[in-house]
C-alpha cells in the first residue's frame, strides 16, 4: 500500500496539478489558434495570393499511378510522392501565432504582477504585546 500512497501524494502535488491544468488549457488554446489561423487568417491571405490554399502547395517528386486493369487483373494504385511545403508553412504560421498570443498573455500577467508589487501592503496589526505597551505608554502620559 505504501507505493500507491506515495503515487497518490505525487499526483496531488501542486506542481503536477498545475502542469496537468496547463497541458489541458494549452491543448484547448491550440485548437482556438488553429481555428483562427485556418478559418479567419488564412482565407484572406490565400485570396491575396490568387486563391492559393497553403495546404495544397506541394512539390511532386514522383507522380502517382491510378488503379488499372491489365489482362483482367487489377493492378494496385501507386501513390504520388510529394513534399508538402504548404502544410509546413501553415504549421509554422500556427506556431508563430501561438507564440505571439502566449507572449501577449505573459506581458499582461507581468503587468498585473508589477502593479501588485507596486501597491504597498497594509502595515500589520499590532500584536497583543505591542497593544499592552501602547496602553501603558498612554497611561504614563496621562499621569505626568
Amino acid at each position: 500500500m505504501g507505493f500507491f500512497k506515495d503515487f497518490k501524494a505525487f499526483l496531488m502535488k501542486g506542481d503536477i496539478v498545475n502542469l496537468a491544468t496547463a497541458v489541458i488549457i494549452g491543448g484547448a488554446f491550440g485548437n482556438i489558434v488553429k481555428s483562427f489561423t485556418n478559418d479567419i487568417l488564412m482565407p484572406p491571405i490565400g485570396m491575396l495570393l490568387n486563391g492559393v490554399d497553403f495546404k495544397d502547395l506541394k512539390y511532386v517528386l514522383k507522380e502517382g499511378v491510378p488503379e488499372t486493369v491489365v489482362n483482367g487483373e487489377t493492378v494496385a494504385a501507386v501513390d504520388a510522392v510529394t513534399i508538402n511545403y504548404g502544410n509546413f508553412i501553415q504549421i509554422t504560421l500556427d506556431f508563430i501565432i501561438v507564440g505571439f498570443c502566449i507572449f501577449l498573455a505573459l506581458k499582461v500577467y507581468e503587468r498585473t504582477k508589477k502593479k501588485e508589487a507596486e501597491t504597498p501592503a497594509a502595515p500589520p496589526a499590532p500584536t497583543t504585546e505591542e497593544q499592552l505597551l501602547m496602553e501603558i505608554r498612554d497611561i504614563l502620559k496621562t499621569k505626568q
